[in-house]
Formats: C-alpha cells, structure tokens, sequence
C-alpha cells in the first residue's frame, strides 16, 4: 500500500509540475526549453546565461515544496477512486482461482491413501473444503461487482476483495486457517481450565463432563439431525457462532451430528483422549474408546454420558441410536477418518442439492432416469430446451462436493451416477457422458440396463449443444 502510495503521489507530483509549467505563457519555441528561460544571446548569436538563472529556479524550487503538502493530499483522496478504477477496468482477481485449486489440491494431499488414517486432521481437511467453496463464492461476487461496474460506470460499488495474496492468509469469518485450528486449541485450554478449577483428575468421565461443559454451555452447541442452514455445515461458521460465553436461551443455531461429532474428537484428541464414531442408521455416534463401555450408560443427573454426548437420538424410540447400548457398542463398526470426512461431504452434497431445486418441489436427481420414452413422466422428458430452473451456484457447489468425495470414494457407482446427473443438470454433457459411462462399467446390471438409454440420448443432447456452439441454426431431433 506505501510503495502504490508513493507511485501515485510521484505520478501527481509530477503531473501537477507539468501542468504549472505548461500553463504559462510561451512566446515562442525557445522559451519553452527550461534551459534556455531567461537567456539571451550575444553578438554572435550564441546563447548565454543570465545571470538570474539561479534565482529562478531556486524560486522554483521552493514553489514546488510549498505545493507538495497539497499534492500528497490529493493523492490520499484519489486512493479510493484509483482503485475503483483498477477494479472497474480489470479482471475480477485471480487470486481466488488460485485459492479454489490450492484449496482443492491441500485437500487430496491431506486425505491421500497414502497416508496413514490416523494421520488425517479433520479439522483441516474440512476447513480446505470450507476455503474452496468461499473463493468460489467470493469469486461470484467479484465477478458481479466488476460486471455492474461496467454497466454502471457511474456509480460506486463496494468489493469484498481481501488485501490477502495465499490460501493460508484466507480469511473465513475473519480468521484464516492456522487462527481456527488455534480455536481447537483454545477450546481444549478451556476444558483443562476447567478440570483445573474443579480439581478433578484425568479421569474418563471427569474429563467428557468437562468437555460437555465447555462445549454444550459455554460455547452454547447444540446438536441437530436436520440440515437447515449452510452455516452449519461448515466448520469455521460453527466455530465462530460458537465463539465466547453463550447464555442458554440464546443458543446457537443446531449444527448437523457429524460437524458436533467432528469438534468433539478434535478436542479430545488435544486432550490426549480417543473418541471414536460409527454410522448407525441416520444418526452418527461417538464416544470415547474404552475397556469399559458400562460407565458411559450410568444414569447420571437424569441422563447417561453417552446420551448427553449424542443427543436426544439415542432416547428416541424412533431411532436406531436407542438400541444402542453397553453390549451392542462394541459391536459397531468404527468409521475411519476418511468415512468421517465422507459423511460430512455427502451431507454438503444434500445440502446444496436441495438449495438447487428449492422451485423444483420434489425433484430428484434420479428423477430423468425414469422411462425416457413415456411422455407422461413431468421429469423423464429428455429435451435441452425443457430444463429445471436451478439456483447455478448451489448447484455447483454440490458438484464440488462430489468431486471430493469421489477422490475418497472413486469405486462408488452410485456417487459417481448422481455426480453424472448433476452435470447434466448444469448442462455439461460432455463431462456427464464421461460420468455416466464410468458408471455404467461399475453399476449392477440392472442399473447399467437404466442409465444406458439416458447415456445415448444425453450422446445427442451433446451433439445439439455442439452444433449450437458452431452457429448453426435448427435442432437436432432427439426421439
């Protein structure tokens, strides 16, 4: 910010001398030469100096100091407007590309099959999903600011552009990335503090009532089975709303079981404490890893350990969490890391599948999969120019977190078949084709025998754009 502030005060200065110099009165081509003001020539037409010379330009001199305040004043005031015009003239900034393939390419480093499972940080594998769609967003944004700034070349429109130039010095809710990590740190700080003040030792349940102390009344979570708001998907959004002392009735908004579930074994782990986690029916458990699964279900202040930590779904007789108990425990399969990672993805996905085709009651992703060739069908009608109106930035931000989920699970026909369907919603043909296909190799017959009508007319709904890409005009009739 100095050195542009230097470069455009050098430039005014500059231009403001020129224009003293240039304003006053030129008799002729000579007189216009700062070498020759003020000179005179002798008898043999030679040029000499007057003797004057020196006091003129050290009269200049001193004039230009007495304008240089007002000049540095004036290119303050043009900072805003310079870089208004920079904005309004050039590209949005690049620097949130950069963002979203670092974002993605930390995140395939950091959930490679190279790498022990043990070895993953959640935390930070979700806080690179959470970078990526913010660029991505960001990016939008930028994009609409310097195209109505071209429109309206009139009017002032504020940029959320950042004076940020990496993926680490991103900031999310005003923090970047190492800073929410270090929100991990602080939460645990707080549950240490707490076993601290109370004198209580290392014991397993002395330590989980601490951390359901801090976590669920301090930091005012709340658990939730229901995706009702993209915030609570995202780790960072659930960190900050959760940030400081929350009274109990203003509680945070819930956040989905898996995110909770994700903080608790973050902050366990920074306590030397293994929690673990398994997928039972809808609902995702965790608790602590134990010889002794009995002290987790002793009924204490009115409920168990293990139902303070997962929530009210382990007492509802309509969920398969309420059977779970100290026997059963042990028998659930343990999710890794990468299964924890997945869930979180899956659960992006509905999210911003079902923002997408919010004007779409009841739309599936499966829905044009229905016989193609019955025309009574509202969603199995196979045309490009009968489309669903679909919100476009949901949309790709569901196709995003497919993408990631399908470098976890690359062998998972039934993914790849709803990534497929999504780009063909989005009208990249091409790439559902691609998709589609691959699918087709991995799927049961009977599902192969589906998509296979849908992939050789989605091949001429491809040929149409093509044709239309070129200027032709007509159509190519799909029957």
């Amino acid at each position: 910010m100095a050195a542009s502030l230097s470069l455009l005060c050098g430039g005014l200065t500059m231009t403001s001398t020129a224009t003293l110099t240039a304003a006053a009165p030129v008799s002729s081509p000579m007189a216009s030469s700062p070498t020759t003001r003020g000179a005179r020539r002798n008898g043999d037409g030679k040029i000499t100096q007057n003797k004057k010379l020196s006091a003129t330009m050290l009269h200049e001199r001193k004039r230009r100091k007495r304008l240089s305040p007002l000049v540095v004043h004036a290119a303050a005031s043009a900072v805003p407007l310079a870089r208004s015009r920079t904005t309004r003239d050039s590209s949005p900034p690049n620097i949130y590309l950069e963002v979203l393939k670092t974002a993605r390419e930390k995140f395939t480093q950091e959930i490679s099959f190279q790498s022990k499972d043990k070895d993953i940080s959640l935390a930070r594998a979700l806080l690179y999903i959470a970078a990526e769609d913010e660029a991505y967003m960001a990016f939008n944004r930028e994009i609409d600011v310097h195209s109505f700034r071209h429109e309206r070349t009139d009017s002032f429109v504020p940029s959320d552009a950042q004076e940020w130039d990496s993926l680490e010095t991103m900031p999310l809710a005003h923090k970047n990335l190492s800073e929410w990590l270090h929100e991990l740190d602080a939460i645990a700080r707080e549950v240490e503090a707490e076993l601290v003040s109370r004198d209580i030792g290392c014991h397993l349940v002395s330590v989980l009532e601490a951390v359901n102390l801090v976590l669920f009344q301090s930091r005012g979570f709340k658990r939730s089975t229901v995706l009702v708001d993209s915030k609570c998907s995202y780790l960072h959004s659930v960190l900050s709303s959760g940030c400081g002392s929350v009274p109990p009735d203003k509680m945070i908004a819930p956040l989905t079981a898996i995110l909770l579930s994700i903080i608790y074994i973050e902050v366990c782990r920074r306590l030397c404490l293994t929690i673990v986690g398994s997928r039972v029916g809808e609902d995702f458990l965790i608790w602590p890893q134990t010889r002794n699964p009995e002290e987790l279900f002793k009924v204490t202040t009115g409920h168990n350990l293990f139902a303070i930590v997962n929530g009210r779904c382990v007492e509802d007789p309509r969920s398969k969490a309420s059977d779970v108990n100290s026997s059963s425990l042990l028998g659930l399969d343990i999710a890794t890391n990468r299964d924890i990672i997945g869930i979180a993805l899956a659960n992006l996905i509905r999210l911003h599948w079902k923002r997408a085709s919010r004007t779409n009651h009841g739309l599936m992703l499966t829905s044009p999969l229905r016989p193609v060739h019955d025309a009574n069908e509202k969603h199995s009608v196979m045309d490009g120019s009968n489309f669903h109106l679909l919100r476009p930035q949901d949309l790709r931000l569901a196709i995003m977190a497919s993408e990631r989920l399908l470098i976890l699970q690359p062998h998972n026909w039934a993914l790849r078949r709803d990534h497929g369907m999504m780009l063909y919603y989005n009208r990249e043909y091409s790439s559902a084709v691609q998709e589609l296909s691959i699918c087709m190799a991995f799927a049961p017959q009977d599902e192969a025998e589906v998509l296979e009508p849908f992939v050789e007319k989605l091949h001429l709904l491809r040929l149409e754009s093509s044709w239309d890409s070129l200027g032709h005009t007509g159509r190519v009739t799909v029957p």
